[in-house]
């Protein structure tokens, strides 16, 4: 396997030695920013797996660092690294685009877990199954990475994808929390964050502003599951084509 390329974004000098120091042991390879400025062209450049970004840096601010990353197109993961652990400002780098996020002070070890984690979903591959998912008025199509309602395109990030991905995949049965996490974020382990939730919101947002057909629901004990309306036939559901 070719060695995974990080790019750490980060302006404490002690800490940027010890995230180095703990991922070139796990055999990665790591280059360093301490400040923001050209970020997304140094991504453009760098053909980087993965950016661990700093929500507090001398010249910018993480979130609309992260949110610049994403309106360039760049489908990179990102774990972004904050002190604030308020539940609105997490939820507040999720929704500029991070995949993940880690409050300081955390264990280096945990932290090597969750870039694990990030690179296994970059590094997955396709299984041999038709690319295309059907479930009500939604088209998943696998390969373009795209989705529609109807003729009607629906903008996802790449974690967005994924989770709706599983959804369409297990049609009719709710799936829980800790299988999201492990089929989509890649944990083996509970790493209590919100991560789920947080997407499940965004995932029904980005759905209802285009049809009212199909939503994300949660079966209270059970786990989450999408749900045809009445309105539309329960034929072709989530088969693939």
């Amino acid at each position: 396997m070719s060695e995974t390329r990080i790019l750490l974004v980060e302006d404490d000098p002690e800490i940027c030695e010890l995230v180095v120091d703990t991922l070139r042991l796990e055999g990665h390879a790591v280059d360093v920013m301490h400040e923001g400025t050209d970020l997304t062209d140094r991504l453009a450049t760098g053909n980087y797996d993965l950016l661990i970004l700093d929500r507090t840096l001398p010249d910018a601010e993480g979130v609309e660092l992260c949110r610049a990353v994403r309106a360039s197109g760049d489908g990179i993961m990102i774990l972004m690294l904050t002190a604030r652990d308020a539940v609105e400002d997490r939820v507040e780098g999720l929704q500029a685009g991070a995949d993940d996020y880690l409050t300081k002070p955390f264990a280096f070890a945990e932290m090597a877990i969750r870039v694990e984690a990030l690179l296994r979903r970059t590094a997955k591959t396709e299984p041999a199954q038709a690319p295309v998912l059907r479930h009500g008025p939604l088209t998943l199509d696998r390969i373009r990475k795209t989705v529609e309602a109807g003729s009607v395109p629906i903008p996802l990030t790449s974690t967005e994808f994924a989770l709706l991905t599983f959804l369409m995949e297990h049609p009719g049965r709710p799936i829980d929390r800790m299988e999201l996490l492990k089929k989509v974020w890649g944990y083996d382990f509970d790493p209590h964050t919100n991560v789920v939730e947080v997407y499940i919101s965004y995932l029904r947002r980005k759905l209802s502003a285009v049809t009212t057909d199909v939503v994300v629901q949660n079966v209270r004990g059970f786990g989450y599951h999408l749900e045809l309306q009445n309105s539309v036939s329960p034929i072709g559901e989530g088969r693939v084509v």
